[in-house]
């Protein structure tokens, strides 16, 4: 027999999962399906050992959720981004403060298989929520008034809408034959979390040279240690090379890259690759079907406006279902969400894509270039609070 429901989320990383946890939060009825299990410990195979930053909108969206409950207490605060330029010559360096904007920081960084050990703890507690692991998508069929799912577990189920949270290569945006547009940049990222001998005290850094950007992002003590999550940017070729040295020699080269500035650092997970590039579908609706998160735009891991991107899919999403419960997943719903989401979206990529060319480039005329700009944006108070509540997402 076909199941009815209200929701189909397709996917279960943390933007599925949100979504879910969002929209059954407001009393919707939502089935949300994954095809891998689930990794609930840093160790696992499989475990994602990146970590997101929720800046401060999205904290609202987990609030509502009733996720930030259960996520507050492994939560670090980014009280400050630090930007080093870090080219020839003395380096160029510049703290933008939260306090400039009010009293709290500009987020909370968390690592991602933890977030998703929590949120799908966090649904299990929801009578009308259910997220089903090891079970996905397989096909469906578009009516005026539903959408006819098939799982990989041979059920079905009938709901009024269906959300592709289902990352860069959606089996659902495919089966509605959205196209997309793709910018590739030849980097890689390689995601890894250190030990360190400085504390970090809440500040996240960002080391520019060449290639693209080293990030450190703050988690809580490792072992007594205070520790960090990085992101480091580089050519494809480069980062195949890293990942492939021995702990002992990636330390020295991690720690070379950082330009010590958190001294000594020391690799405590495995390494994980992936490639960098800037992924745009060409149309964020279908029939009963809304795209959000990678399965709507994809973009290089600069100011944590990836995840929080998504998130203000999310978060426009449960306000247009709240608003009109009996319009779920209509022509008009979807045209709305289509119309206030793509502006955001854009702008959001066209800054980034700039960063991150500019952050990739070589030589003393792009570095001087870098720590020029630097200088500017941060000295010109009104540029510097402009542009820090910008990358909040609180305006344009």
């Amino acid at each position: 027999m076909t199941r009815q429901i209200d929701i189909l989320v397709s996917g279960g990383g943390i933007a599925g999962l949100s979504a879910a946890a969002a929209l059954g939060a407001r009393g919707f009825s939502v089935l949300c399906v994954d095809p891998a299990p689930p990794v609930r410990e840093m160790a696992e195979t499989g475990a994602d050992l990146r970590s997101t930053a929720f800046l401060q909108p999205a904290r609202a969206l987990l609030d509502e959720a009733g996720l930030w409950e259960r996520l507050a207490p492994h939560a670090t605060p980014l009280q400050v981004m630090r930007i080093v330029e870090a080219g020839r010559g003395a380096p160029v360096i510049r703290d933008f403060d939260a306090a400039d904007l009010g009293p709290l920081p500009f987020g909370w960084n968390l690592p991602n298989w933890l977030l998703r050990r929590e949120m799908a703890a966090r649904i299990e507690e929801m009578e009308r929520v259910e997220f089903r692991a090891g079970t996905g998508f397989a096909g469906l069929t578009r009516r005026e008034d539903r959408a006819l799912v098939r799982l990989t577990d041979n059920s079905s189920v009938a709901a009024k809408l269906v959300i592709a949270a289902d990352g860069r290569a959606s089996p659902v945006r495919e089966a509605c034959g959205i196209g997309l547009r793709t910018r590739r940049y030849g980097q890689k990222a390689l995601a890894f979390a250190v030990t360190h001998e400085k504390p970090h005290e809440n500040v996240s850094i960002e080391v520019h040279r060449s290639g693209g950007p080293f990030t450190l992002v703050p988690l809580p003590d490792h072992e007594g240690r205070p520790s960090s999550a990085v992101i480091w940017m580089e050519p494809g070729r480069e980062i195949a090379r890293l990942a492939a040295l021995p702990v002992s020699d990636f330390d020295i080269e991690a720690t070379a890259r950082s330009e010590r500035v958190l001294g000594r650092l020391h690799l405590v997970t495995g390494r994980q690759a992936w490639p960098i590039i800037m992924q745009t579908a060409r149309a964020l609706t279908a029939q009963r079907v809304a795209l959000v998160a990678e399965a709507a735009h994809v973009m290089p891991p600069i100011g944590a406006q990836g995840l929080n991107t998504s998130l203000a899919d999310i978060a426009c999403l449960v306000d247009l279902a709240a608003a009109r419960p009996e319009g779920l997943g209509d022509r008009a719903m979807l045209d709305t969400y289509a119309e206030r989401r793509a502006g955001d979206i854009a702008l959001r990529e066209h800054g980034i894509d700039a960063l991150n060319r500019l952050a990739m480039a070589g030589g003393p005329l792009a570095q001087g270039l870098r720590g020029l700009g630097l200088g500017v944006m941060h000295d010109v108070a009104p540029l510097r609070r402009g542009l820090m509540r910008l990358g909040l997402g609180k305006g344009r």
